[in-house]
């Protein structure tokens, strides 16, 4: 970074509103989306991020490899070229210095989003996440917010080595202080990937890489729903099955077959892991009277754990049969060649609700 550009990065953090230096405009006006098209999911946030950098000065991306590269899975492509190393930096091996950094730059003034390049990559940052990132609001009563984006490719399904398909999303849900969310189609990503920039506190925002290839509409005209709404994504009326991220996907596909065979399944997305909008997962069990929770991650002490207690607490009396989780084994998560067996898939899905619907 240039003298100059030190300058005139410091001066925008001071007065965001001041109009910007030709030391600090981009190499090239960047081109928003503003049409409907049809894009995978991880152009999409692509896209998204895009228009929010071009939005606001602030904006700034981190991480490794994802400047001329554009990330391992291609989300930041040209984005380097069209905003400058200034604002889309490589940074070194170091997860926890990376968000360390971002924790400072927050505190200047700038929203910097960090990409962590797998998601078992995470664990060396998670002292600075959840110690320091999750805690300082809290600790300056208020004053000091923390406009930190963390993504994470997170999930199964793509055969790849330890360390680099892993569902931790469990850990940030529980700790106060943090967002967390996962997108389940490419109009959601595009629009909560900027709503998540948007926000004062700091966002872990999970993107289901399995599904970075998947292709859907997205309408850069107006979001869908705010970031931390639930959304019923198939309506149906023997049964409610929730899940997010990848998962969605599969609980869709388990409706298609049990529609064949003559079960109505309703399928929420939770869209937002913390906070949880319960109010239409509640409406759902309450007319379907069933639930079936869906995930990746391990059944113990998890997200879906919480679900199910807190639907078991609310909706109890329209329940006519116990809450059921289908969830990724209480093993660590395996070689590529077992993940098939371990990753739960639509036939487990609906054996779950096969057992429900026989209560």
């Amino acid at each position: 970074m240039s003298t100059t550009e030190t300058d005139e990065t410091r001066r925008i953090a001071r007065d965001p509103e001041a109009p910007t230096t030709s030391a600090h405009r981009v190499p090239a006006a960047p081109t928003v989306l503003s049409e409907r098209t049809t894009l995978p999911l991880a152009k999409a946030i692509n896209e998204g991020l895009r228009a929010a950098m071009a939005a606001d000065d602030r904006v700034l991306l981190m991480g490794e490899d994802i400047g001329p590269l554009g990330g391992v899975f291609r989300v930041t492509d040209r984005l380097q070229a069209e905003f400058g190393s200034a604002r889309v930096l490589d940074t070194p091996l170091a997860e926890a210095g990376i968000v360390g950094s971002a924790i400072g730059l927050a505190m200047r003034g700038y929203r910097p989003v960090i990409e962590i390049q797998f998601d078992g990559f995470i664990f060396p940052a998670f002292n600075q996440i959840v110690t320091q990132l999750a805690k300082l609001t809290s600790r300056h009563d208020g004053r000091v917010p923390m406009p930190v984006v963390i993504r994470v490719p997170y999930g199964g399904h793509i055969g790849a080595v330890e360390h680099h398909q892993e569902s931790p999303e469990a850990y940030f849900a529980h700790t106060p202080g943090l967002r967390v969310v996962a997108p389940s189609t490419p109009n959601d990503a595009y629009w909560m990937i900027q709503q998540a920039i948007q926000s004062s506190d700091p966002v872990l925002f999970f993107e289901p890489k399995a599904k970075y290839w998947q292709k859907g509409e997205v309408d850069p005209s107006a979001p869908t729903a705010e970031l931390h709404r639930t959304r019923v994504a198939r309506s149906g009326s023997d049964c409610t099955v929730v899940s997010w991220g990848a998962m969605v996907t599969t609980a869709l596909q388990a409706a298609e077959v049990a529609q064949a065979e003559g079960t109505s399944l309703e399928v929420v997305d939770l869209r937002s892991l913390s906070p949880v909008d319960y109010g239409p997962l509640l409406d759902s069990v309450r007319r379907t009277g069933r639930l079936v929770v869906a995930q990746e991650a391990q059944g113990g002490v998890s997200l879906g754990s919480e679900i199910a207690a807190y639907v078991a607490e609310h909706a109890f009396y329209s329940l006519q049969a116990p809450v059921l989780r289908v969830a990724g084994y209480d093993v660590p998560f395996p070689p590529a060649r077992l993940e098939g067996l371990y990753l739960p898939d639509a036939d487990r899905v609906l054996e779950a609700v096969d057992r429900t619907m026989h209560y």
